[in-house]
């Protein structure tokens, strides 16, 4: 089979095409020809990060990038049976491990996937796995109806999903983009818009029940302020916070974690639920070829993807 391997940390262009034995199929796993692929930033600090390549593939080289997918269920392992040959399934494979996403055939649990709504492309399907899924497992454990939400980076791959999660939990949003993308974050439900590039949030917000943050340092730090006593705020970039920021926090009452996404069919079937119902709607801003990998990589690590970028494999 076909699939995209890295043999050594570095730029995309380290991204080869290359034939590769088809995966074998385990217990409890489904194999699936893929349709679709999501990259993720997580996709090319992985590629250009020997440490944090190693943490997942250690030794296995060349390593076949890649988590989210979406493709036709062609086998069953042992002990599988909530699902059937012919299903359409996307998901967010082995997250904690080698996903081995960047392929024509992929195996993962069964217990990672969820049937793709009938009315739904395999495109906008791979992109809504890791994404939404990082959005719904922050959101709806953290969010109430009536409270009052800032998600940063509102246009963003995660952020264009939280933003549409946190309205049907019944919440207040508002969310910071660059003003070039004020349409787009208000089309998707927020109540109020901030520039960042023109305007301050930490001087314009306040009594905020809840934020979602994408970036730590300065805007993590500057989330506090706006944060009420008793509030929280949820960082998904690391939980590496600084003394400073940790002490602000202290001081102001407000709650700082950090949330590590993780592979569950359980959320894929509610973010199912969601896509089916309108509630959630997937924003593709580009979709490449299979062979367009490395294009893709750029496009994403540009910074100014909004929405999605998704690699259609077939």
């Amino acid at each position: 089979m076909k699939a995209i391997v890295l043999e050594e940390i570095g730029e995309a262009q380290n991204l080869k095409m290359a034939d590769v034995a088809r995966p074998q199929i385990r217990p409890h796993e489904v194999l699936i020809r893929n349709q679709a692929i999501s990259i993720n930033p997580v996709d090319y600090k992985v590629r250009a990060n020997e440490e944090l390549l190693n943490l997942i593939y250690g030794e296995q080289r060349p390593a076949i990038l890649g988590w989210d997918i979406a493709g036709d269920v062609i086998a069953l392992g042992e002990g599988v049976s909530d699902l059937k040959v012919g299903d359409r399934v996307f998901g967010m494979i082995n997250f904690i491990g080698a996903g081995n996403g960047y392929a024509e055939f992929v195996v993962a649990p069964a217990t990672h996937l969820a049937v793709i709504p009938d009315a739904l492309s395999y495109e906008a399907a791979a992109a809504s796995t890791l994404a939404a899924l990082t959005a719904l497992q922050v959101l709806a454990p953290n969010v109430r109806k009536g409270d009052k939400v800032l998600i940063h980076a509102g246009s963003g791959g995660v952020g264009h999903f939280a933003i549409q999660i946190a309205k049907a939990l019944g919440a207040f949003v508002v969310s910071t983009s660059s003003g070039s993308n004020k349409d787009f974050v208000l089309s998707l439900g927020a109540d109020e818009h901030i520039d960042y590039r023109r305007e301050k949030f930490e001087e314009v917000l306040s009594e905020m029940d809840f934020v979602y943050d994408m970036f730590n340092g300065d805007i993590l730090h500057n989330s506090i302020k706006v944060v009420k006593n008793g509030g929280k705020i949820v960082s998904i970039p690391s939980a590496n916070f600084s003394e400073e920021t940790l002490q602000f926090a202290k001081e102001k009452g407000v709650e700082i974690a950090n949330h590590m996404v993780y592979s569950s069919g359980e959320d894929m079937y509610k973010i199912k639920e969601m896509l089916e119902s309108g509630a959630l709607r997937p924003h593709v801003s580009k979709t490449y070829r299979f062979d367009e990998m490395v294009a893709a990589h750029e496009h994403l690590e540009s910074g100014r993807t909004v929405g999605k970028v998704v690699v259609a494999v077939d």
